[in-house]
């Protein structure tokens, strides 16, 4: 077991930078007086004092991560964070300690369900450490702590390969680490930072505008109100929202790279965004006329905007909403599920399955198509203008399979457990997705209040599995991965 020490001194010097976000709403609440500043006392101090104990009992061991530190790590610090970001939300709330671990979980991956009802009069240190854990999820709590944890005597290599999804892996945007990790966390910070002040600029307050450029960045889909993004019933709103989702739901080192080398060509050379933009967009105009055409609303325009907004939220794994789109005809929600299960860019903040993984099990499929007519030929699958790995397109099967598996298990598991097979279904999607509302009793008039805690701890595995793309936490789960 003490091959595992540099590990859990890593989680320490994790826990104890994670404490100095509490000091956010902490301060927060004692400027505004909401009542709520010893539920932070007692957080900070908590997750201070046990990251120092941490960090203090393993000092010693002292070495460069090995491939198995980096998933250990990366499992460890997932599923113990969100116990330290719920104890303001158990202390401060008439609400049991799954719900208060399910409602933190959700944010740190940036999934966005919820069991909290009466968002409107949450005090607003809670709802600002809400919307706060969420845009540290979405980037990756562990994307940040490659770019400090180097400057404390730990590299970040094999977290970084671990946290960041697959695409990515093994590519450098710069020459360490460290500088890809405050490169992209820079990108991060002004794109969110841009879409506070168009919140602000189009009549939301600055609360409000600083609140949901966190959770729209991270595509993550908290809110301040119940009503979510129809309290403001604004279309300039909603088109703000629609851009900064879109630009969220693409690759972030994209943007960096598009950013520092002023070249916007860069967009039209990632192989995914096309995809991303073409099935988007085509889904938005295909909603729009099945909505229309089934009298849901009075005028295409209407349609347009509440296909547009609601679309876009869904697919993206955002999870916001305009309307009650679960009373739509069956077939718009249900695409709208499918879509969020593979839409979202590689490197995104974004859920799912990735457009890449998408894109090449399409190829892959389509040539075992032209392979049964043409045996003898030879058909490379090719993305990007490069052919791609057979072992990367091994991996993709397997990921593949190991999704649908996963997917089918916890439908029926929830449903096992007495949830409406619709319900259970949405919300199996929903949270392997990191997408937030489902359908049913779940949906996006609803929450995930009424599941028992059977249901809120599957849900919560789900979230976790999902934000870790499946197999880096089934690794961990494996009797192999312990053994020497």
């Amino acid at each position: 077991m003490d091959r595992f020490f540099p590990v859990f001194r890593a989680l320490g010097m994790l826990l104890s930078l994670f404490s100095l976000a509490l000091l956010v709403p902490l301060a927060y609440s004692h400027l505004i007086g909401d009542g709520a500043e010893a539920a932070y006392d007692l957080a900070f101090f908590a997750t201070l004092g046990s990251g120092v104990l941490l960090w203090g009992m393993t000092h010693s061991h002292r070495r460069e991560l090995h491939v198995r530190d980096g998933f250990l790590l990366v499992v460890l610090a997932w599923s113990v964070l969100p116990i330290y970001a719920s104890i303001p939300l158990y202390t401060q709330l008439d609400i049991g300690f799954a719900q208060a671990y399910f409602e933190a979980v959700s944010g740190l991956t940036a999934t966005g369900a919820t069991v909290l009802v009466g968002l409107d009069t949450l005090p607003q240190s809670i709802n600002l450490w809400r919307h706060l854990i969420i845009w540290l999820g979405g980037m990756g709590l562990i994307v940040l702590a490659v770019a400090i944890l180097p400057m404390l005597g730990i590299g970040g290599r094999q977290m970084f390969k671990a946290e960041i999804p697959s695409p990515m892996k093994d590519t450098k945007l710069t020459p360490r680490i460290a500088q890809t990790a405050k490169g992209l966390w820079l990108v991060y910070v002004g794109i969110t930072s841009a879409c506070a002040l168009a919140y602000r600029w189009a009549g939301m307050g600055g609360f409000d505008a600083v609140c949901h450029a966190f959770s729209t960045v991270a595509l993550g889909g908290f809110s301040t109100h119940d009503a979510s993004f129809a309290y403001w019933n604004s279309p300039l709103i909603e088109g703000i929202a629609i851009f900064f989702m879109l630009v969220a739901g693409m690759n972030f080192a994209t943007h960096y790279v598009a950013i520092t080398g002023r070249d916007l060509r860069t967009y039209l050379r990632d192989p995914e965004i096309l995809w991303f933009l073409v099935v988007l967009l085509g889904s938005v105009l295909l909603l729009t006329f099945f909505l229309w055409g089934h009298h849901a609303y009075p005028s295409s325009s209407e349609a347009l905007r509440h296909a547009a907004f609601n679309t876009i939220s869904v697919a993206t794994t955002a999870g916001f909403a305009t309307t009650d789109y679960s009373l739509w005809p069956f077939f718009a929600p249900l695409w709208m599920l499918f879509l969020c299960s593979f839409i979202s860019c590689s490197g995104s903040t974004g859920g799912g399955i990735k457009m890449m993984r998408a894109v090449l099990l399409y190829k892959q499929v389509y040539r075992e198509l032209l392979r049964a007519m043409h045996p003898n030929a030879v058909y490379p699958v090719k993305l990007g203008g490069h052919s791609v790995p057979q072992n990367m397109l091994f991996a993709v099967l397997a990921f593949g399979f190991i999704y649908m598996v996963t997917l089918v298990t916890l439908t029926l598991v929830l449903s096992f457990s007495g949830l409406e097979i619709i319900t259970a279904f949405s919300a199996a999607v929903a949270s392997l997705n990191n997408t937030g509302p489902g359908l049913g009793s779940v949906g996006p008039a609803g929450n995930y209040a009424g599941l028992n805690d059977f249901q809120t701890w599957a849900c919560t595995f789900a979230m976790l599995l999902g934000r870790l793309e499946i197999f880096t936490l089934l690794v961990v789960l494996t009797p192999a991965f312990w053994k020497k």
